[in-house]
């Protein structure tokens, strides 16, 4: 099986303390880029959900968002700081005793100085919270994964109809070509004969010319290879895994093969069927940029 490189995959992990939400987009991109967007209690997870990302994608821009809801009441705990409450309490009445001020402190008034009581978060369990957060992750990795493979499997029956179509225009050429050399050895010994009339006409001339006029216009080393570029792609999109970028390549070098092709085309009927199979190539060169 082959994967498209577009994909979209959704999932949440609720239990009795937190809900975990992660969704994963990606677009093509020539190697794997992931952009992850989760709340900063979450950033200490990075690499470990970088190396998670690995064992479902090789290629593609790939954004992952995080959410996470918290369900426990008693994650937070009210702190007194005791030795900034006693700094607050001695400059107060170093300020009294300055100024010949009323000393009017009371518990009261001090508590809610900055800092002296403060919530602070309980520890963490980590590896309780990465458990939580890996089994959302692969959830929707296995939902992403599954988009890829299904919009791949439509990619793949609409590049193996196109290199058929472009077979086809393999097989025309190569019908052709001989009718070609046939035709203009035809038109050759007309107008010979036209200019000579009734002298005899040089065969071996004639034959020299036809060979010269072969050479320009012989496309058959393009067509065995094209043949065999056009096969390799089918074989490697049956055979599936992550062959993006080798039928890339092979997709330049059928590109290579139809320029030379339209560059030596002497005959309105062969240059028309090049142009289309240089089209198709096309075509097929736009739907590989997105296989993984």
């Amino acid at each position: 099986m082959i994967k498209s490189m577009t994909g979209f995959g959704r999932y949440e992990y609720v239990d009795e303390k937190r809900k975990f939400t992660v969704e994963i987009k990606s677009v093509n991109h020539r190697y794997l880029d992931v952009n992850i967007k989760m709340p900063k209690k979450l950033n200490f997870f990075e690499s470990s959900i970088r190396n998670l990302l690995k064992e479902y994608m090789e290629r593609g821009k790939v954004d992952l968002y995080i959410t996470y809801e918290d369900y426990t009441e008693d994650n937070y705990s009210l702190k007194y700081n005791s030795s900034l409450a006693g700094e607050y309490l001695k400059y107060l009445r170093q300020m009294a005793e300055e100024y010949g001020l009323d000393d009017d402190i009371r518990v009261s008034t001090l508590s809610r100085y900055p800092d002296v009581f403060v919530m602070e978060e309980q520890g963490i369990d980590e590896k309780e919270l990465w458990s939580g957060l890996e089994k959302a992750i692969r959830g929707a990795c296995e939902m992403f994964v599954a988009s890829r493979i299904n919009e791949g499997e439509n990619l793949k029956n609409d590049l193996i109809a196109k290199l058929d179509n472009m077979i086809s225009y393999v097989d025309f050429i190569e019908e052709r070509s001989p009718v070609i050399m046939k035709e203009y050895r035809t038109r050759l010994e007309e107008k010979i004969q036209e200019i000579l009339g009734d002298r005899q006409i040089d065969e071996g001339r004639i034959a020299t010319e036809v060979t010269i006029y072969a050479d320009k216009i012989c496309v058959d080393e393009e067509m065995v290879r094209l043949r065999s570029h056009i096969q390799a792609t089918k074989d490697a999109l049956l055979e599936g895994g992550s062959i993006g970028r080798k039928l890339d390549f092979i997709a330049q070098e059928m590109n290579r093969e139809a320029n030379t092709t339209l560059s030596k085309a002497n005959n309105l009927e062969i240059a028309d069927v090049g142009i289309n199979l240089k089209t198709d190539i096309e075509k097929v060169r736009e739907q590989i940029q997105n296989i993984e």
